[in-house]
């Protein structure tokens, strides 16, 4: 039985499988077909939903989600808003009127999702208390439609709309305004455990149950954002009858701050995470942006993407070249691992059959310590990296120290390029010392070609990325010498 509500009204459905989606779900069993099915995947956002979910003081908040790789099972406690769910009566929600206004929409297939991805910056930019809400700015609104693609109309209505519909007067749909509605989610939230564990596929609350799930049912599949494991049974047709889901273990939710760094649970949604990286890590930060979309953010989790050890995967190269260190835990205890020695292989890794990821520890900057990140794909937003390259340094008199350089996409696991490293350690940062780095590097990672890009495109790409980084270098060591201000904004342009 799953308890949740949809556009204000309650509902209670039983036998759903384990494996059923959020889209399944309102198109099959409860009648609402304006959420579209386009790529099963989560690229293309015609399936966007809104997933209202309470916070700490009771109040709903609204994130965007692909309802094709939802698990059904997630709405447990939620308010779960459609496209059919915005208007009040005759009038348009804002984001509605304003796609009509602008000429939006041509074939309206893709438009619910983008309607609703609207709907989510709409009430977003005013939760607040401004009414209308603030002026958009451009990196919002690229945020918040960069999932969400359009075949037939193109894009500069979909903008034109999105960047107008705050000059609308408000219409608020009357769930909008039901102040008891966030406490009744959250009543639901409470009651879920035993009618989630009922079946095959259980969603403890704490640590301890986690545990003993995992000694009874070592063979579960664990979830959490579900963001690629659900590719399985949209993409490959297999069944996932049997899941653990992980997202709402306190303890996997939990950041914890240290002065050495922080403990980030493994259940972390990455749109959680970006504010606490923007200050000592913003290169991080501003790759997070790059990570698939919106939808995929509010989701995917930290933990999901280290654990299921895809070679190019993009945060994992990152927590490579910043030495970060994982708690694994399980039945029989917990264990701490240095992120380094978690990946053995393509899609092997050292956790045990009854073990998960319980957090990840991201140390602080070191003194003087600086961190580049770079993403080559094929598409600026939504996509999956070719090549990912993270470096870290500290610059000791001239000579840089301290170096870890770090790859996806270039061989069968993420890792650490060690005799690049060392061609670099301890030697002023000049074209003869990065030349040896990229002879190095090309000696000792393999990587292998496929759609995203031939072997041999990789290795001359991460080659370029180690020169860029030497760019990057002497363009900050020029402009503490007072070079003129056209040359730094030159090499700050190709550096992004």
């Amino acid at each position: 039985m799953i308890d949740f509500h949809l556009n204000g009204r309650r509902q209670r459905c039983a036998d759903v499988r384990a494996d059923e989606s959020v889209l399944e779900l309102l198109r099959t069993t409860l009648g609402q077909t304006g959420t579209k099915e386009g790529c099963a995947s989560g690229d293309c956002g015609a399936c966007t939903v809104a997933i209202g979910e309470p916070d700490a003081a009771g109040e709903l908040v609204y994130r965007s989600a692909n309802a094709c790789i939802t698990p059904a099972h997630q709405l447990q406690g939620c308010h779960l808003v459609t496209v059919e769910g915005l208007a009040e009566g005759e009038r348009l929600h804002p984001a509605q009127a304003a796609m009509v206004d602008c000429h939006a929409s041509q074939c309206g297939f893709c438009t619910p999702g983008i309607v609703m991805s609207l709907f989510t910056l709409y009430e977003g930019q005013r939760r607040g208390g401004e009414v209308p809400p603030p002026p958009l700015t451009q990196e919002r609104l690229e945020e918040a439609l960069g999932g969400n693609l359009c075949r037939c109309t193109g894009y500069r209505p979909i903008r034109d709309a999105a960047l107008t519909m705050g000059d609308y007067p408000p219409v608020d749909p009357a769930w909008l305004t039901d102040a008891t509605l966030g406490h009744r989610a959250d009543d639901q939230h409470a009651d879920s455990q035993s009618a989630a564990e009922a079946g095959r596929y259980a969603a403890p609350r704490t640590l301890e149950a986690l545990r003993r799930l995992r000694a009874e049912r070592p063979q579960a599949r664990l979830v959490a954002g579900a963001t690629d494991l659900w590719l399985e049974t949209t993409q490959r047709l297999e069944a996932l009858d049997d899941l653990i889901d992980v997202r709402r273990v306190a303890e996997l939710n939990a950041i914890e701050e240290t002065t050495e760094g922080w403990w980030i649970g493994a259940a972390v949604p990455l749109a959680r995470l970006m504010p606490l990286l923007a200050a000592p890590y913003p290169a991080f930060e501003h790759l997070l942006h790059r990570f698939a979309s919106s939808q995929i953010r509010h989701r995917a989790t930290l933990g999901g993407n280290i654990a299921n050890a895809s070679p190019i995967g993009d945060t994992p190269p990152v927590l490579l070249a910043l030495d970060a260190r994982l708690r694994l835990d399980g039945p029989r205890g917990s264990r701490e691992l240095p992120l380094a020695n978690f990946f053995l292989d393509y899609r092997q890794t050292a956790l045990a059959e009854d073990e998960l990821i319980a957090a990840i520890f991201l140390p602080r900057p070191a003194d003087g310590q600086h961190l580049k990140v770079w993403k080559l794909s094929k598409r600026r937003e939504d996509d999956i990296s070719a090549v990912l390259g993270a470096f870290a340094w500290r610059l000791e008199e001239g000579r840089m120290r301290d170096v870890h350089l770090a790859f996806g996409g270039m061989a069968a696991i993420p890792r650490r390029a060690p005799a690049a490293e060392a061609a670099l350690e301890g030697r002023v940062p000049d074209a003869a010392a990065f030349a040896a780095a990229r002879q190095a590097l090309a000696d000792e990672l393999t990587p292998m070609s496929d759609v995203r890009g031939s072997a041999e495109y990789r290795r001359l790409a991460a080659g370029n990325l180690l020169e860029r980084l030497r760019l990057m270098i002497a363009a900050d060591h020029a402009t503490a010498d007072d070079t003129p201000p056209a040359t730094q904004v030159t090499l700050d342009a190709y550096a992004h």
